[in-house]
C-alpha cells in the first residue's frame, strides 16, 4: 500500500512532506535512549512485512503491521514507520522518493490511532481485553491506512476511482488477518513481557 512517484500532484506530496516533518519533530522529542532497541526491532519488522506484497491488477496488497507498531512503540511509532519507508524506497524502490511524506502519513497516522485505541485498555477490566483491543487496534491500523490511501489517490484525478475500489477490496482480508495476528501477538506479549506494551503509557 505504497504510492509511487508521479501519481500525486506536487502540492499534495509537498504538503505530505510538511505534515510529516511536523509529526516527526513531535514524535522524535518523545524518544528516549531506552526506546532505541524497540524502535530498531519494530522498524525491521515493518520493513520486512511491507516488502512482501501480492500484485492485484494495478495495485498490490501486503501486511502492514502498523497497528502493532503503534501498540508497542506508542508515539514513537510514526518515527519508526518513516524510517522503514525511507529504507524501502532507497534500497528497493518500493514506493517513491517524492511520496515518502504521504506514505508516512498514510501508515503512521493509523499507527498512532492504534496506540490510542489500545490505550483504552486502562479503562476496562473485562477478560482478554489485551487480545481484543490489540486485534481491534491492529485492524484499525490497516483500515485507517486504506482510507488515507483512497483520499490521496482521489486527489490525483477521477481516473483513479477504479484503483481505489480495487485497493479497498484487496485490503479487506488484510484487515482480518492483521486483527487476528495483532490480537494473538499482544496477548502473548502481555503474558511474557507486558512492559513492552505502550497502551496507557506516557
Amino acid at each position: 500500500m505504497h504510492i509511487s512517484d508521479g501519481v500525486l500532484p506536487p502540492q499534495v506530496w509537498l504538503g505530505g512532506y510538511i505534515a510529516c516533518g511536523i509529526i516527526l519533530y513531535s514524535s522524535s522529542k518523545r524518544i528516549t535512549p531506552q526506546d532505541i532497541p524497540k524502535i530498531s526491532i519494530m522498524t525491521s519488522l515493518f520493513f520486512v512485512a511491507s516488502l512482501i506484497h501480492i500484485p492485484i491488477g494495478p495495485t498490490s496488497t501486503h501486511l502492514l503491521l502498523n497497528g502493532l507498531v503503534g501498540i508497542i512503540l506508542g508515539y514513537s511509532s510514526f518515527f519508526s514507520i518513516f524510517l522503514g519507508l525511507v529504507f524501502q524506497a532507497l534500497l528497493f524502490q518500493h514506493g517513491g522518493i517524492t511520496t515518502i511524506g504521504v506514505n508516512a502519513l498514510m501508515m503512521g497516522l493509523p499507527s498512532l490511532l492504534a496506540y490510542g485505541v489500545f490505550s483504552l485498555r486502562q479503562k476496562f477490566s473485562f477478560k482478554f481485553k489485551e487480545a481484543i483491543l490489540g486485534g481491534l487496534a491492529s485492524g484499525l491500523g490497516v483500515l485507517g491506512g486504506v482510507m488515507l490511501l483512497a483520499i490521496f489517490l482521489m486527489t490525483a484525478g477521477s481516473e483513479f476511482v477504479a484503483v481505489v475500489k480495487l485497493a479497498v477490496l484487496a485490503h479487506i482480508p488484510v484487515i482480518v488477518i492483521e486483527s487476528l495476528v495483532g490480537g494473538f501477538a499482544v496477548s502473548f506479549i502481555h503474558k511474557v513481557k507486558p512492559e513492552l506494551l505502550k497502551g496507557g503509557g506516557r
